[in-house]
């Protein structure tokens, strides 16, 4: 599975990382790797909701995070 990182920058200077194919997965970061952690963290906590829940979710294996290009 690969998930595509979008990764900005604020007006005020913070970044801004989300993954946009889970809605609503979005994280500030006061440095890109902050945002970028913090996105990927709580990706993974969006998608192990969705299995406790018996949800659809993509095939998880192997599971990779991107930067969009």
């Amino acid at each position: 599975m690969n998930l595509t990182l979008e990764l900005d920058r604020e007006e005020d200077g913070r970044f801004i990382a989300g993954v946009p194919d889970l809605p609503g997965v979005l994280a500030y970061g006061s440095t890109e790797g902050e945002a970028t952690a913090r996105a990927q963290a709580l990706a993974l906590r969006v998608l192990a909701d969705r299995l406790e829940h018996g949800e659809p979710v993509p095939n998880l294996l192997p599971l990779d995070f991107r930067a969009a290009s």
